[in-house]
C-alpha cells in the first residue's frame, strides 16, 4: 500500500506545492510544508512538499520509502534548509536522525501517535497503548528516514 501511495502523492506534488504557496495554504499547512534543499554534489536547489510534525523543539520530517528518495541524504551531516511553513518562509538547520538512536524511536512514535494513517503509510500496525516494538523500529530503520529541522530564530 505505501509504495502506491508514495507514487500517487509524487504525481500530486506540483498541485500540492501550488496550494502551499497560495493564499489557501491553510488547507494543507497543518500537515504539509515545502522544503528547499540544495544538493550536496550538484548544488541544484529542489523544492518539494513533505509531511511534518511540529514539536516543542523541532520540526520532524518522516520519510517513507527512504531508499528511493535522495534529498534526505544531504543531511547526514547538519546543513541548511529552507521551509515554507504555514505560508511563512523560514531558514533552519536539518540533520538526519540516526536509526539506532533513541531519538529515532521517540520521533517515529510521536508521529504515529499523531495519526494512525501516518503509521499505515510506513506499513506499521501501530498500537498507541504499547508504542513501537523493537521489530517495528528495525523495520522502520530499513525503509524510513527521519530528519530533524531546527528553525532559525
Amino acid at each position: 500500500m505505501s509504495r502506491r501511495l508514495v507514487e500517487w502523492s509524487t504525481r500530486l506534488n506540483p498541485l500540492v506545492s501550488a496550494i502551499l504557496r497560495s493564499r489557501v495554504h491553510w488547507l494543507l499547512s497543518p500537515g504539509l510544508m515545502l522544503i528547499t534543499v540544495t544538493g550536496r554534489k550538484s548544488g541544484r536547489r529542489y523544492t518539494i512538499p513533505v509531511g511534518y510534525l511540529q514539536t516543542a523543539d523541532a520540526i520532524i520530517i518522516l520519510i517513507s520509502e527512504a531508499p528511493s528518495k535522495m534529498w534526505w541524504r544531504n543531511y547526514r551531516d547538519e546543513g541548511p534548509i529552507e521551509v515554507l511553513l504555514r505560508g511563512r518562509r523560514r531558514g533552519g538547520r536539518a540533520l538526519l536522525v540516526q536509526p539506532t538512536s533513541p531519538e529515532f524511536r521517540a520521533r517515529a512514535d510521536a508521529g504515529f501517535r499523531r495519526s494512525r494513517f501516518i503509521a499505515r503509510i510506513f506499513g506499521i500496525d501501530f498500537d498507541p497503548r504499547g508504542g513501537l516494538s523493537n521489530a517495528q523500529v528495525e523495520q522502520l530503520a530499513r525503509r524510513a528516514a527521519i530528519v530533524r529541522v531546527t528553525l532559525d530564530p
